[in-house]
């Protein structure tokens, strides 16, 4: 059906994972004019709303990373131009981009995620007063691809991780640092196709571990004991359906040796990057090329909300 139609492949934009939609989109907008789509790569800025207008896009595939892309903001204009488009629609994208009203729907559901605490810009952060003791991790509320994450593992650490999350954002977590397996669920078509495996070479699966070659070990499925492997699978489909994801995700999970699967977050536009996740879950465990992928999940383009 998308084959008459003109595609726009959302891209770039202006957020701290910029770089990485560069190459998402590129690699996205290849693989449509490969199989005969009428597609145009389109860098996303604000004048986003003239510029869809004037190249007469009918459908996007929305590759962009992090705010203004993966946090609503595109899919309520598109929604707007009633223009379908790939993925979750704008609450989904919005609850899975903010960290705590994700982990408050988590925990709602019976998920297990990491033990908190919500900090805003100018409250005291007393390591004391906290529930949990080290070592700990602070995060961003709003960023994805680990930006400015830190494990803080001695007092002394606090105040500098602090100072970098607060740089991404005005609110931020402090959370139980969780020792575990990095496990990794992809979702396609509302239903988990495998999950992987990572471990990094550094501390922790951070931006640069994501994104050069050589940084982390990938293991399809991922190595568990069957029974905990299936686990996995329910899990990351619950936290997917739980902030009511559409069509396509990756739920990223630290599985501990007792067999507690604790949600990180849920990706509703993981990377499609030579070295991103759900394409390689895609290959090896529902036998999808990146080419074939991008076309499944281009055809799924929808609009959310109805309208007469």
């Amino acid at each position: 059906m998308m084959k008459s139609k003109k595609i726009g492949v959302l891209y770039g934009g202006l957020s701290a994972e910029r770089e990485v939609s560069l190459k998402s989109g590129a690699a996205v907008h290849q693989a449509l004019l490969t199989q005969g789509y009428n597609a145009v790569a389109i860098d996303v800025g604000r004048d986003l709303t003239d510029v869809l207008k004037r190249e007469g896009v009918e459908a996007a595939f929305i590759a962009l990373h992090g705010r203004y892309g993966e946090d609503g903001c595109v899919q309520g204009l598109l929604e707007l131009l009633q223009i379908p488009y790939t993925g979750s629609g704008v609450l989904a994208s919005a609850l899975a981009m903010h960290k705590l009203y994700s982990k408050h729907s988590f925990s709602a559901s019976g998920i297990l995620t990491a033990p908190f605490r919500h900090y805003r810009r100018g409250e005291a952060v007393n390591i004391a007063e906290l529930p949990f003791g080290l070592p700990l991790v602070v995060k961003p509320v709003q960023e994805g691809s680990s930006v400015g994450i830190s494990i803080v593992k001695e007092e002394a650490q606090l105040a500098a991780a602090l100072e970098e999350a607060f740089l991404h954002d005005d609110e931020i977590l402090v959370e139980r640092y969780i020792k575990g397996q990095e496990v990794q669920v992809g979702i396609l078509d509302d239903k988990p196709i495998g999950a992987i495996e990572i471990v990094p070479t550094k501390e922790f699966y951070d931006f640069e571990a994501k994104y050069t070659d050589g940084l982390a070990e990938h293991f399809f499925p991922a190595r568990l004991e069957p029974g905990l492997y299936e686990k996995t699978l329910e899990v990351g489909l619950a936290a997917h359906r739980t902030l009511g994801c559409k069509g396509y995700s990756r739920v990223d999970l630290l599985v501990t040796p007792v067999g507690d699967c604790y949600v990180l977050e849920v990706n509703t536009l993981p990377g499609m990057t030579s070295l991103s996740l759900l394409p390689e879950i895609a290959a090896k465990g529902a036998g999808l090329s990146f080419e074939a992928l991008v076309s499944h999940i281009i055809e799924s383009a929808a609009l959310s909300i109805k309208v007469n």
